[in-house]
């Protein structure tokens, strides 16, 4: 495994990360627990120390199910990313969307970053993941109901009162990170990326780079797509959000794959799978920092910490970027 400094904190997060959405089975069709726990304890055994998690994902299963996984590990051989700023519970803030949470109930998700339900957030997260402390503390979405410096002024507070070590923003454009940054100092931005979703490059990479901020790049694997197991007309299974999600239309699953084709046999020749190669080449991307990549099971989970095993060469890369020039999804 590879281990990166965020920004210019003294944290350091493990290139791969564990992305814990899935475990909490939220728009996921489910979760079995036992296959969730066993997936992290895998990955920490083949060096994935870093986990991102949620209190929405799950309504406080995934949080719940970290707490548990890492419970018997020594706290200072993990780093817990979590979130505030998505609530199920209350009505304040800006409606997100209407959804269901794992027992079929309809539930609302507002984006919320109120002073008190940051830090009653906090709380509830420590308590869930059963720890004293996150390592980073993260806006899930940007709220235009508050001020940016009202929530950032409770950030601050918290880490004043070691409840976390540093804090992060996703979901961020440039603008919305400098204005952030007049009340705090920011280690990371979470943003999704893949090779196929690189709207970040246009404004947040090169801000990053130059500001000399960590990029964490979610959905790599664009949930599941780029690993080539998904063909067209594949059904998902209720409440699995996939099947309305874009990216899965036939269309462009028939276009991903004929793309991951002419890649397939340089992962073969390297003896690892399209998922691995696809991973390896996003953090070798300018400005990303790790990826965060979710597991639904052990054996998931060890072929996504495995994809470090894999090297690419300036030539093998150039040659994966011109396979992707003719890729144009709808």
């Amino acid at each position: 495994m590879e281990y990166r400094q965020l920004g210019e904190t003294d944290l350091h997060v493990s290139v791969i990360t564990f992305g814990a959405w899935a475990a909490g089975g939220w728009m996921w069709g489910g979760t079995e627990r036992k296959d969730a726990l066993d997936a992290i304890r895998v990955s920490h055994d083949l060096g994935v120390t870093s986990i991102d998690t949620a209190p929405v994902y799950g309504q406080g299963a995934s949080e719940e199910i970290v707490g548990e996984a890492i419970k018997d590990l020594p706290r200072d051989k993990v780093q817990i990313l979590t979130k505030y700023g998505m609530r199920w519970d209350l009505t304040k803030g800006t409606l997100s969307m209407n959804s269901k949470n794992n027992a079929g109930e309809d539930i609302a998700i507002y984006r919320y970053a109120g002073k008190e339900s940051v830090i009653n957030e906090c709380e509830d997260s420590l308590r869930l993941l059963g720890t004293d402390y996150i390592d980073l503390y993260q806006i899930h979405w940007p709220d235009k109901t508050t001020p940016v410096d009202e929530t950032m002024e409770a950030v601050l507070r918290l880490m004043e009162q070691g409840k976390i070590r540093q804090a992060g923003v996703c979901n961020y454009n440039a603008e919305q990170m400098r204005e952030a940054e007049k009340t705090i100092k920011l280690a990371s931005n979470q943003v999704p990326f893949s090779m196929v979703n690189r709207g970040i490059e246009a404004d947040v990479v090169p801000y990053c780079l130059e500001t000399n901020k960590a990029i964490l790049a979610y959905s790599p694997l664009e949930r599941g797509l780029l690993t080539g197991k998904i063909k067209p007309g594949h059904q998902f299974a209720e409440g699995d959000h996939r099947g309305g999600y874009r990216f899965f239309k036939d269309e462009n699953i028939a276009r991903t794959d004929a793309f991951l084709e002419k890649i397939r046999p340089l992962a073969e020749s390297k003896y690892a799978t399209l998922g691995q190669l696809v991973l390896r080449w996003t953090i070798q991307q300018p400005g990303i920092t790790i990826a965060l990549v979710g597991a639904r099971d052990a054996e998931q989970a060890a072929q996504n910490a495995k994809a470090l095993e894999v090297k690419l060469s300036a030539e093998e890369m150039a040659f994966i970027d011109q396979q992707l020039e003719a890729v144009e999804l709808v």
